[in-house]
């Protein structure tokens, strides 16, 4: 598609400055399937198949990255997440757009609107208009809903965030109608085991106990409608459970009556918070033996500090973009919490995120701890995440993996996202893996074997993923 703007900057050789690297991504990674193990898509959307009115409704709608930077260059919340028309907030985002430079958002904006829409010019506002009115057209077709836009990017794998009172209706529903893009569950049980306050956790109890159809009157019943659940999700697919948490907790078992804690919570009497968090180690610890009882890759996103922001948490809600890298101790606890699962053999393959870049070496030595050799890379250290999916965020995680683990284990990148244009991130993660090998190649500090590290890159950017979660 052509514009009247600049031609844009993304070419084929896009963010890759050697010969070596070029070789690795255009004849290994570049056309591979994508596995995309951890998002936040909808599975109604995928099921249904989802067509979008407008580029606003797909792109902007849920975006809290773009929502963020909006309102650092003083876009008013109406044009964000307020009633301004479609085409209103689009012009908007299109006015930011060009002083995003630097920031991840100015590579994404031009590598989708490249890739889904063949648009190669750089977005300004002089072609806002223009380019509103011809994504709008396109996204009218079949192959532009939400399980063709899959199919466009080659996405082989989709495993959603899914609560424990989720029926998956639309993941039976996909299978049901043979989606092409295999939709998975991936069991999400933060409500469990968080107490905010007696009386939310109580609502949650309620829906719990109806799914599930136990009656939820002690601990030990709750553990039941748990493990009711999770053969649920394993019955509908799910080979993963994901958790976002401040850090991994730590007691000795047994430092409270967890059966006294739930009855505190069922009268309505005052938990401490000593107590909540000895409630979230007991409860994890036993999700975490279900998930090894059913050989589930177990995911922990950790050092998130949400909600930061008051009066916008109550203007917009959660998750719409003020949260932030917290700086969270984590070392100590993880490892005593890991360590208390391997002792007794039922510590299942596990991903660890950390948000804080600081984390980089802590996370990329604790894997190793608990690497047993009977599963390549069971512990992993999971891709940049969040405030880290850029380049700087994955270059530093990628190089202390390699330089403190064994990064040919690695199962490589996923979006995390809310949005169906958001899978030229793994393009850009690929690009960036190969230019990164390529660099030590030029430096002669790698051999120039191409059947060697070709072969690694596949494995990254595909293979070991299929394999590690048996896909």
């Amino acid at each position: 598609m052509k514009t009247n703007s600049k031609k844009t900057f993304i070419n084929d050789d896009f963010l890759l400055t050697n010969t070596f690297g070029k070789k690795l991504y255009h004849n290994y990674a570049k056309s591979l399937p994508i596995i995309d193990y951890h998002c936040h898509l909808s599975p109604k959307d995928i099921a249904e198949n989802r067509q979008f009115e407008t580029i606003s409704q797909i792109w902007l709608a849920g975006d809290h990255y773009k929502w963020r930077a909006m309102r650092t260059l003083g876009v008013s919340e109406k044009y964000i997440t307020g009633d301004a028309s479609d085409e209103e907030k689009f012009k908007k985002w299109v006015e930011c757009v060009p002083l995003t430079v630097r920031n991840p958002l100015y590579h994404w904006t031009h590598l989708e609107l490249s890739r889904y829409f063949d648009i190669n010019s750089l977005l300004t506002e002089k072609n806002s208009s223009s380019v509103f009115a011809s994504t709008n057209k396109l996204l009218q077709k079949k192959s532009f809903a939400t399980q063709g836009l899959l199919e466009k990017m080659n996405v082989e794998v989709v495993c959603t965030t899914d609560d424990p009172i989720d029926s998956l209706e639309y993941h039976i529903l996909a299978k049901k109608n043979q989606v092409k893009t295999k939709l998975l569950p991936t069991f999400r049980p933060d409500k469990v085991y968080t107490i905010v306050d007696n009386k939310s956790y109580k609502l949650y109890l309620g829906s719990l106990s109806e799914i599930s159809e136990i009656e939820i009157n002690s601990y030990s019943t709750l553990l039941i409608a748990l493990q009711n659940r999770i053969d649920f999700f394993a019955k509908n697919g799910a080979k993963l459970s994901d958790h976002g948490l401040e850090s991994l907790l730590y007691y000795e078992i047994g430092s409270y009556d967890i059966e006294v804690i739930f009855r505190k919570i069922i009268h309505d009497e005052l938990v401490t918070i000593d107590e909540k968090k000895y409630f979230q180690f007991e409860t994890l610890t036993h999700l975490c033996k279900m998930y090894h009882q059913k050989n589930w890759v177990q995911q922990f996103h950790l050092g998130a500090l949400r909600n930061t922001n008051q009066r916008m948490l109550e203007t917009a809600g959660p998750d719409t973009g003020f949260d932030s890298i917290g700086d969270f101790s984590q070392a100590k606890s993880m490892s005593r919490f890991l360590n208390f699962l391997d002792k007794t053999n039922q510590l299942t393959k596990t991903i660890l995120y950390n948000l804080n870049p600081s984390d980089n070496a802590v996370l990329a030595t604790m894997i190793g701890n608990f690497n047993d050799g009977t599963v390549k890379g069971k512990i992993q250290f999971g891709s940049a995440w969040w405030f880290l999916d850029q380049k700087e965020g994955m270059k530093n995680q990628l190089n202390a993996l390699s330089s403190l683990g064994i990064l040919s284990t690695f199962v490589g990148m996923l979006t995390d996202s809310r949005s169906f244009l958001s899978f030229p991130r793994h393009e850009y993660f690929r690009r960036i893996l190969c230019n990164l090998i390529g660099e030590d190649v030029k430096n002669g500090e790698l051999p120039n074997d191409e059947k060697l590290l070709g072969k690694i890159v596949t494995d990254i950017c595909y293979q070991n993923a299929v394999d590690y979660f048996d896909f």
